[in-house]
């Protein structure tokens, strides 16, 4: 499994345990895109009030979830 549409056919499968699976793997997914949007974000200028913002969080959340990405060699 790895495509977005095998996740989705998962997702939407008939086992749940599959299911979960899928979602697991999503969130894993989702974690790095996310990640991965921050460090060009913050490489790029963009404050940490704005990166939040667009997160839907605090700026202390955001920074620290993602700022030792940065210090430790993200950007």
């Amino acid at each position: 499994m790895g495509s977005l549409s095998e996740f989705a056919e998962a997702v939407d499968g008939e086992d749940p345990v599959v299911a979960l699976a899928a979602v697991a793997a999503l969130r894993r997914l989702l974690e790095e895109l996310e990640a991965a949007h921050v460090i060009e974000a913050r490489s790029r200028g963009s404050s940490w009030e704005v990166i939040a913002a667009a997160l839907g969080v605090r700026r202390q959340t955001a920074h620290r979830k993602h700022a030792h990405r940065i210090t430790e060699g993200g950007s």
